[in-house]
Order: structure tokens, then C-alpha cells, then sequence
């Protein structure tokens, strides 16, 4: 049987707080975010559950997983949180960027860290083109491969700390997408999902696929749990928000490549929690 997945946003970044520090490479976690790390790690009610922690190659999603699911390492000393580039963030700004494998493997060993970064692989931080370029296409695809990838895993139960942007290309799920910036995900904020039962063989786009997308489906106790009514927009829904999300980013003046966003000229904003303002 496929396993629960619990998807998890990062907790703040220095990049959280206005739009200028973008420019940071792979940045680190505030002291709120360290912070909100603690508050997801004391109402988690589930750590015992867990039998597998990935999450995206950047430093606020590696040490937001570290910190926030500190109790299944400590209940499982032989565990080690996986890296996963394929759930990296979307664009390719320097705070999306992520940091060389070399140098990610002498902080992981430096530290001590329970991390194995052995998916880091050369080239993963490279978004000029390719797997990881920043198209919507690109992005799509290695979502997709994500979701086969975790469907296939023998644990029963596992939770998958990411990004934003990148969240609603793996979800599916492009309702309010929009209502931050970049994203419908507040900071440390945490949906579950099952895969269907239904074996989709097109994309969001309309595409045709040779195998199985692996959709998800949100539980109705997460949408409960963010205030949502009823089950997740079915599939036919969300091709409709997947295009009014897109639009939606851009007219945020959030195209996901540099040159783009700068063509654009968007006036500058400043994000707080998750929230532009």
C-alpha cells in the first residue's frame, strides 16, 4: 500500500523577510523560524508514526526537518533525513539556489548531521537549463518523479519538508496559490496527502504521460485542519487553477526566472511569515 505523505513548508528564512534579500544564497532559518521549528515539533502528533524524513537540498528545509522531527531521529538513532533534489524550490534566484555538493557534505559532517546527501548529485543547484530549470514544465516533470519516487518506498508513513512554490506543482493542488507570495503555504505549515486510487495518464496541462502521474489527494482531516470544506478540487478543477496560479505569480511580479521577474518590473515587496505585504 502507498504511504501517508505529511508535506511540510520551511520554516522563516532570512529571504522571508523582504524581497531584497533574494539575493542570499541558500540562506538559513531566523531565529522565528528556529523558533516556529519548535512549535511544529511540540504539536506534531504523529513523530512516532514516522519512518521516513526527506526533504529539498537547501539549508531551511534540511535543518527545518532536523528540528521540527528531532523526536524520530532521537526514536530512531540509525535514521537519517534524506535530500531530495528533485523538491528543491522553483526559481532561480540565489535564495532558491542551492549550495555546491562538496561544501553541503562538509557542514553535514561538520555538524554531525543524521543527513544523507547521497542524491545531491553535481549540477543539481545548476537552473540555467535542464531538469531543474526554472519552467513550469521542468518543474512539473521532477514533482512528478518525486511523487513516483516516494509512492514506491516500502515506509508506511513519511513526511516531506519543501518549499512554496514547488509544493503546489508536487500537491497539485493550485487553490489559493496566490493568497502569499508564491505561495497558498504559511511557514511550517503541514498537509497530508494519499496517493488515488486512480491512475492518471495526463499532467496538469493536459499532456499525455506514459505512466502514472501518482496523484495525491489531500485527507479531509488536513483540510479540516486549515479550515477547508470538504474534499480537494478534483482533478478537472485544478487544471483551471493551475493556469489562474501561474498568471497569479506573475502578476506578483514572481516569474520563476531572474530575467523574467526583472523584465517585469514589478514594484518591490517585503514578506513577513509567508506574507507579502
Amino acid at each position: 500500500m502507498p504511504p501517508i505523505i505529511h508535506c511540510v513548508r520551511h520554516a522563516q528564512g532570512l529571504h522571508n523577510l523582504c524581497t531584497e534579500n533574494h539575493v542570499i544564497p541558500d540562506p538559513l532559518l531566523t531565529d522565528l523560524g528556529n523558533t516556529q521549528c519548535e512549535k511544529l515539533r511540540d504539536s506534531f502528533p504523529r513523530h512516532d508514526k514516522i519512518d521516513l524524513v526527506v526533504a529539498s537540498p537547501l539549508r531551511r528545509t534540511m535543518y527545518t526537518a532536523l528540528q521540527s522531527f528531532e523526536p524520530v531521529f532521537k526514536a530512531n538513532p540509525n535514521m537519517k533525513l534524506i535530500l531530495l533534489p528533485d523538491i528543491q524550490e522553483t526559481s532561480d534566484v540565489p535564495c532558491d539556489t542551492g549550495t555546491d555538493p562538496a561544501l553541503l557534505q562538509k557542514e553535514i559532517d561538520e555538524k554531525g548531521l543524521p543527513v544523507d546527501a547521497s542524491l545531491v548529485h553535481d549540477g543539481w543547484n545548476d537552473k540555467t537549463s535542464g531538469r531543474y530549470a526554472p519552467t513550469n514544465h521542468a518543474i512539473g516533470n521532477r514533482a512528478r518523479d518525486a511523487r513516483r519516487w516516494l509512492k514506491a518506498r516500502p515506509e508506511k508513513e513519511i513526511v516531506m519538508v519543501s518549499h512554496g512554490g514547488v509544493l503546489h506543482y508536487f500537491s497539485e493542488d493550485w487553490e489559493d496559490s496566490s493568497q502569499y507570495q508564491g505561495t497558498g503555504w504559511l511557514n511550517t505549515e503541514y498537509r497530508t496527502y494519499t496517493f488515488s486510487d486512480k491512475i492518471d495518464l495526463d499532467d496538469l496541462e493536459g499532456n499525455k504521460l506514459n505512466e502514472d502521474n501518482a496523484t495525491l489527494v489531500e485527507t479531509i482531516e488536513s483540510r479540516t485542519r486549515r479550515g477547508k470544506e470538504g474534499p480537494m478540487a478534483d482533478r478537472e478543477q485544478q487544471k483551471v487553477y493551475y493556469r489562474q496560479g501561474v498568471q497569479g505569480w506573475d502578476d506578483q511580479g514572481l516569474q520563476l526566472s531572474t530575467a523574467d521577474r526583472e523584465a517585469a518590473k514589478v514594484p518591490q515587496g517585503k514578506e513577513v511569515d509567508g506574507v507579502r505585504v
